[in-house]
């Protein structure tokens, strides 16, 4: 479904990721796991065009996609679920819902993807007028994702999703994610909580300094002395 390809992003001056290359099947739950700033939200926001890259391609169903704008990233597809959340303060649950299928043309089955996201999230169909705002940290971030779902998309891109969140939440969340991938969403995940993200992940990469240092499935990744050492406190 998606391929990276030798790619190079820059911070200014400050070269942040250096010819990275990994690939996303159609149906799999890959994640990128790493120590703060090694190159992982840049990724995600290269790839859902919010930052360009200096060299190499992000190829998304075939075709090239690193020069086009975020709305057309969005339509063939690809939605991101922001690290911090990022709601809209001011506006009701349901109306933040709605603002993720606002690029949406098939207007006739967006009341059917409402349900699909009050089935993933009934506390979110209980508070649905509700001010955003007044959520608590684990339902902002249960609103983010379903706002992401609203546009459709065939690969969902999640920052940090259990960032901040008590571990009940992280639990919730992390079954949430299997659920959504399961019903067909390929999922890429980037998270602090190594041991979650390999747990329910087909493949991963170790992302450090900007490169991938490290690849395989998520048991393998669980299992290498290198990796629990590093991110797992083995």
């Amino acid at each position: 479904m998606l391929e990276v390809k030798d790619l190079v992003v820059n911070y200014g001056a400050i070269q942040a990721i250096k010819k990275v290359n990994f690939t996303i099947n159609t149906g799999e739950i890959v994640t990128l796991i790493g120590a703060n700033g090694a190159g992982k939200s840049t990724i995600l926001k290269t790839i859902s065009g919010i930052m360009r890259p200096v060299s190499g391609q992000v190829i998304y169903l075939d075709q090239p996609i690193q020069t086009k704008a975020v709305p057309k990233i969005v339509r063939a597809g690809i939605s991101q679920v922001p690290e911090g959340r990022h709601i809209f303060p001011g506006l009701s649950v349901q109306e933040n819902l709605q603002m993720g299928a606002f690029l949406r043309k098939d207007h006739q089955n967006i009341n059917q993807t409402y349900a699909d996201v009050y089935q993933y999230f009934p506390v979110l169909k209980q508070r649905r007028h509700q001010d955003a705002a007044t959520l608590s940290g684990g339902e902002q971030q249960m609103l983010a994702m379903g706002r992401a779902l609203m546009a459709k998309p065939k690969l969902m891109l999640l920052d940090e999703p259990s960032m901040g969140l008590a571990p009940i939440f992280i639990n919730e969340i992390f079954d949430i994610i299997q659920a959504i991938n399961a019903a067909g969403t390929t999922v890429l995940l980037i998270e602090q909580n190594a041991n979650k993200a390999l747990a329910i992940a087909d493949r991963g990469y170790v992302l450090a300094s900007g490169e991938v240092k490290l690849s395989g499935t998520g048991q393998e990744l669980l299992a290498n002395q290198a990796v629990q050492r590093a991110y797992l406190g083995g």
